[in-house]
């Protein structure tokens, strides 16, 4: 009997034509015409053709922001917008060991480096190409961890087009080290599976200083043509979850760019070390020596348990009424957390350099609200798989799912403060318009909000927002009439990572 495989345990798919992954007709000429000029591009720089490309889509959060890196399950899904990478592999006898990362965007300079998988990428001096070297670094990385060698490392020509937009939250990032690593790995002739692939994008991101939680380079590797996926970690697997007929999500660009990397100490990184400290506070409060909390309290994940057994003595499950008992909504100082811990907060955290730069640059710690949103977030993905596969109508299911959305978006914006002006403007002006639920997705701080319509208001939905947000942009040249397809869009579940050998 042939053994079935579950999804994530296949190995990516390796296509000779596009028509598996770029399907319709519009869709599929405009792939065509992108591949055709990465090819010339590619020749025209290198003087040779590539040996092969690698796509990964960009993503759209549906619900579940800012949780991930806790633990929790969140539910995305891939959006058509995607990076491909032209690669070619040098011969062993190619006197010239640099990896040469060039991108058909020539506001993209092209970036070289040495080829060596030990080297230390200069975060001081922030470059695109580090995107792909954190990539060649975590294959280097994870092939040695599975006992693979490839000799002496080789010169690699790569050539990028993306069409995620940079800084708007749709994992541009993510999407750009999932290209990369996957199409080094075809280049040697291995393919791991998905979910291998999807925690070795997600640990290889570290190397340039954000502490990303998984979920963005799971749902690019693991995504299914017209399916969501309920993603959870530990170890990384996808859920399919099937969105109910008559909704379409509308992404929508706040044009506030989102510089992750840049800002992680005061925005970011410093909500994970906020929450952290949030978990180590509670697992205190909860019985744990503080030596214990602090050596097993990673993440409010780890002390979930504790706050529902907190909370079964009031007769609930809700982890939140720990949180209420017992941190204080006020901002904590260092020297009250260092107080309650005995210890200093740079020794705490003395193995994570992003960490410390928050610490540097932290002047207060608000653990309540950040461990409120994350509890009440984990509640609301949960609840969004539920009503999705209810008995209830799809006209009732998309209104539940709307009000999660709504409700996700005040979390995030009040109590875990990742929200901006622009934003809200564009949330409010989604809901006035129709929009059955609207939010903020992605990191926040700028970036991209995501909102639930009905399909037969789409077109006119698109073209209220045109008038009520972006006219007013396009007067004042912060972007072109001709672009706007960029940054509003309707999009339906598209499908994951793949190999191209054309």
């Amino acid at each position: 009997m042939a053994q079935i495989f579950k999804h994530e345990e296949l190995p990516i798919p390796i296509h000779d034509s596009l028509d598996p992954v770029y399907g319709d007709s519009s869709q599929l000429e405009e792939a065509q015409l992108r591949f055709h000029t990465l090819k010339s591009k590619f020749q025209q720089v290198f003087g040779h053709a590539p040996q092969l490309f690698a796509r990964s889509p960009g993503r759209v959060n549906l619900i579940g922001e800012h949780i991930d890196y806790e633990g929790y399950s969140v539910l995305p899904m891939a959006i058509r917008q995607d990076t491909i990478v032209a690669i070619r592999r040098h011969d062993e006898v190619e006197a010239e060991k640099v990896l040469k990362i060039a991108n058909v965007n020539d506001k993209y300079q092209i970036c070289t480096y040495p080829a060596d998988p030990n080297q230390e990428i200069d975060l001081k001096n922030h470059k695109w190409g580090h995107y792909f070297i954190c990539g060649y670094k975590g294959f280097y990385e994870y092939a040695k961890s599975k006992g693979v060698n490839f000799g002496a490392p080789v010169g690699l020509d790569v050539l990028v087009d993306g069409t995620v937009p940079a800084g708007s939250g749709l994992s541009s990032s993510a999407a750009l080290v999932c290209a990369s690593t996957i199409a080094i790995m075809a280049a040697f002739d291995v393919n791991f599976p998905k979910k291998e692939v999807a925690q070795l994008t997600c640990d290889c991101e570290r190397h340039i200083g954000t502490q990303s939680g998984g979920m963005d380079q799971a749902i690019s590797v693991m995504a299914k043509t017209g399916f969501a996926e309920l993603i959870d970690f530990n170890p990384i697997r996808a859920t399919d979850v099937r969105l109910p007929d008559g909704g379409t999500f509308v992404v929508a660009h706040s044009l506030a760019e989102s510089q992750k990397a840049v800002t992680a100490a005061i925005n970011y990184n410093n909500r994970v070390v906020e929450c952290r400290l949030a978990s180590i506070l509670l697992g205190i409060n909860l019985g744990m020596k503080p030596q214990e909390a602090i050596s097993k309290a990673k993440t409010l994940s780890d002390v979930e348990g504790l706050c529902i057994s907190f909370a079964s003595t009031r007769g609930s499950s809700d982890p939140a009424l720990a949180v209420k008992e017992y941190l204080k909504e006020e901002p904590y100082t260092t020297t009250e957390i260092e107080k309650i811990l005995g210890e200093s907060l740079p020794s705490i955290f003395s193995t994570s350099p992003s960490s410390l730069n928050v610490l540097n640059a932290a002047k207060h710690f608000k653990l309540y609200q950040r461990a409120s949103h994350v509890y009440s977030e984990a509640k609301r993905v949960h609840a969004f798989k539920e009503a999705v596969s209810s008995n209830l109508s799809d006209e009732d299911k998309l209104k539940n799912l709307g009000d999660l959305m709504n409700g996700s978006h005040y979390s995030c914006s009040v109590l875990y403060e990742c929200s901006c002006p622009e934003l809200e403007e564009l949330v409010n002006i989604c809901r006035e318009n129709g929009a059955l639920g609207a939010r903020l997705t992605g990191a926040g701080w700028g970036g991209c909000a995501v909102a639930l319509v009905k399909d037969s208001i789409v077109p006119e939905f698109i073209l209220n927002l045109k008038e009520r947000f972006y006219q007013s942009r396009i007067d004042r040249g912060v972007i072109n009439n001709n672009d706007l397809g960029l940054y509003i869009f309707a999009s339906k579940p598209s499908s994951g990572a793949a190999i191209f050998k054309l």
